[in-house]
């Protein structure tokens, strides 16, 4: 059973954004394995609190993490 688990600053994504990740994670998988995998692939998007990250010793905050330059 394919399986992918996202972890994601609590509240930094819509209920919109969490399907379209479960959506497309499951595609993916499909694409790979055949159309067999996606009735079985399991996507796990768990929320982590403010805080609960942490990157070269520094705990971030979802706020950082938001503010962040992309790319």
């Amino acid at each position: 059973m394919p399986y992918a688990n996202f972890k994601v600053p609590a509240g930094t994504l819509t209920d919109e954004q969490k399907a379209q990740i479960i959506t497309r994670t499951t595609d993916l998988y499909t694409e790979i394995y055949g159309e067999r995998a996606r009735a079985t692939t399991l996507v796990l998007v768990e929320e982590v609190p403010d805080g609960g990250w942490g990157i070269g010793g520094h705990v971030l905050t979802a706020a950082e993490i938001q503010q962040a330059p992309a790319g």
